[in-house]
Order: C-alpha cells, then structure tokens, then sequence
C-alpha cells in the first residue's frame, strides 16, 4: 500500500544566488510532486542551529566548526522552505535531489546537474560549507519535525491536483 507523505525541501542560498529556484522546483513539479506549503525567510541563527543540530555529533569541536559554517552559509540570504506531499515524497524527494556531498549524486539528479563540490573540496577551505543547493529530510520522523519546525498549520494547505484520481 503506498502512502501518501510530506517533506520538507528547503532551497538553500546557493540555489537563490545562481538563479535556479525554478529549474528546482520545476523538477519536483514534473516528478508529481505536489507543493503544499511555501515560504521565503531569512531564518536565525537559533532557527538554523535546532534544524542542523539532530545530524552532527553535539559537543564535538569539529561537529561544532562544521555547524557554525553551515548556519552562516544558510545566513548568506534568504532560503525558499517548501512543504511537498505525494505517495512516499520522502524516499522520492532524496532520490531526484540526490547525495549530499554533489560529487556522489548520480547522473541527472539536482545535486548531480547544478551542483559540483566535494566533502574534501569543502574541507580544504576553512571558511567553506559544501553547498549543495537543496535541503530534503531524511526520512519520516525528521520530516514531520522539520515541517513543524518550518510552518504552522495555517500554512500548509491541501487541494486536489487535476490527475490525483489516477494515483491515490
């Protein structure tokens, strides 16, 4: 039985410096996803430390440098945070994005096209966060905290797309 899922999909400042915001979201919209929710901000540094800090090892002095060079990368400008539901949108949202680290996405994901910087690249210049254009939960459980942590319930709507019939 396929279920339908939300996830979180968060455009991050390199995506809105190159001008791709609509190649992004254009990929999702092809792919049936649908987006729900969306909203352009300028989050805090607060607000970015609770979203990173569930990935990294806490308390550890290079867990901690790499956390202070991702919420200044995700400072550089404002991100695009979008809600995006469909059957099982976690696993295929992570799919059409692709790997983390861009040099390991597979051919003709997003990270893989417009993306192309590698962990040791990233590594090798200390003021550097590896930008990887996208953010896209994990899984289930981070989704629906992310979401949670990312919009109030008034912002998340739901409607029928024209060919909802042929899936659900």
């Amino acid at each position: 039985m396929w279920t339908i899922q939300q996830t979180l999909v968060v455009l991050k400042p390199d995506a809105i410096s190159r001008s791709l915001v609509w190649q992004i979201i254009s990929r999702l919209e092809r792919a049936g996803l649908q987006i729900v929710a969306s909203k352009m901000l300028a989050p805090s540094v607060e607000f970015l430390r609770w979203h990173y800090e569930g990935i990294g090892q806490l308390g550890t002095r290079k867990w901690e440098d790499l956390l202070n060079k991702v919420v200044e990368y995700m400072r550089k400008t404002p991100v695009l945070a979008m809600v995006v539901e469909w059957v099982e949108a976690v696993e295929y949202v992570r799919k059409i994005v692709g790997s983390t680290e861009p040099k390991s996405a597979t051919p003709g994901t997003i990270r893989w096209d417009f993306a192309h910087i590698s962990y040791t690249y990233a590594d090798s210049k200390s003021w550097m966060s590896v930008f990887n254009l996208i953010h896209a939960s994990a899984n289930l459980q981070e989704a629906e905290l992310e979401i949670k942590h990312w919009f109030n319930k008034d912002e998340i709507f739901k409607y029928e797309l024209s060919y909802s019939e042929f899936i659900r």
